[in-house]
């Protein structure tokens, strides 16, 4: 029994002393807190909604043959701008192909008076654009249904906003466009239409967002997925602070100002406005000549020499020979 109450009495022990250790440890670094002095600065501030999104043709048209036949000529290759009106292929029906076959067999001039008078049919552009698609050869035999080519006329981004988003997104706002495959190559862009149907992804309602580029590079490719960062508010003078000097508390924002003989500064209650990834705009509280304290994150606490858990079992120093 004399045994039991031992080892008791020497866990408790061991967890005491945990616990004095641990404060030891966090009263030293809460009280090597170190700041910097810094003071607000002037600037313009953007807030952006950011999302992501896919490379989309405008119009995306199919285009299918007005009869059955046979494809005689393609004249275009996939990645072609064309001109409405252009002729695209050139189509046999199936009549003129079984004719041509067996006026073939007549010898050339036959087969030739026959091209002549019977000719073929003509697929032509409907529409200015690109040749995003082209899925026949020369040889092969299409129906009315087939799809012979798809044209289209400008590529835009369609955007996903989440909807407690989709309030700030307004027509005409400024964007940035990024592709996932390219990221280093960023486009501007512009809000051209905002969908009114919402669609369910991921357990969350979103809106589709048109964003046209004012440009498009390239190797900008249909289906290619994005990042997009909508301008919806912007500051041209508006008095910034880094958001590591701005402590919140619930609705509550605060800066701690310099101030001589009190150590840590002093708390004063500040309204922001708009805040980005860096910066936090600052409406009321301080002015531009306020000197506010900043924790510094370059401090670090020096180690201890040796410093051990006092529960890791420890390795025997060799014995110097």
């Amino acid at each position: 029994m004399a045994s039991g109450n031992k080892v008791v009495w020497g866990i408790s022990a061991a967890v005491v002393a945990g616990v004095v250790l641990l404060f030891l440890f966090v009263g030293k670094k809460s009280s090597g807190e170190q700041y910097r002095v810094i003071s607000p600065s002037r600037g313009v501030i953007v807030e952006h909604v950011s999302t992501t999104g896919v490379v989309e043709p405008r119009n995306r048209l199919k285009i299918q043959p007005a009869i059955a036949g046979r494809v005689e000529e393609v004249m275009v290759r996939e990645g072609e701008m064309v001109e409405k009106g252009r002729v695209l292929a050139l189509l046999s029906s199936s009549e003129r192909a079984a004719l041509l076959d067996a006026a073939k067999l007549q010898g050339k001039d036959e087969q030739a008076y026959w091209k002549g008078v019977y000719r073929e049919t003509a697929v032509l552009a409907p529409i200015d654009g690109q040749v995003i698609v082209r899925s026949i050869e020369p040889g092969q035999t299409v129906s009315a249904s087939d799809s012979l080519f798809v044209l289209s006329d400008r590529l835009t981004v369609k955007a996903f906003v989440d909807e407690t988003d989709i309030g700030r997104v307004k027509n005409n706002q400024r964007a940035v466009i990024s592709l996932d495959a390219y990221p280093d190559i960023r486009v501007g862009g512009r809000v051209s239409h905002i969908y009114y149907e919402s669609h369910l992804q991921n357990n969350v309602s979103i809106y589709f967002v048109d964003v046209v580029p004012d440009s498009i590079p390239t190797v900008y490719r249909s289906g290619m997925s994005a990042n997009i960062d909508i301008s919806v508010r912007e500051r041209p003078h508006a008095l910034l602070l880094p958001r590591s000097a701005v402590n919140v508390s619930g609705k509550r924002s605060s800066v701690l100002l310099e101030e001589p003989g009190v150590a840590g500064g002093r708390d004063i209650a500040v309204s922001t406005g708009i805040s980005d990834d860096v910066n936090i705009e600052i409406l009321s509280g301080i002015s531009d000549s306020s000197r506010v304290l900043m924790p510094d994150a370059s401090f670090v606490l020096p180690a201890e020499k040796d410093a051990t858990n006092p529960f890791m079992p420890r390795r025997k120093k060799k014995k110097d020979s």
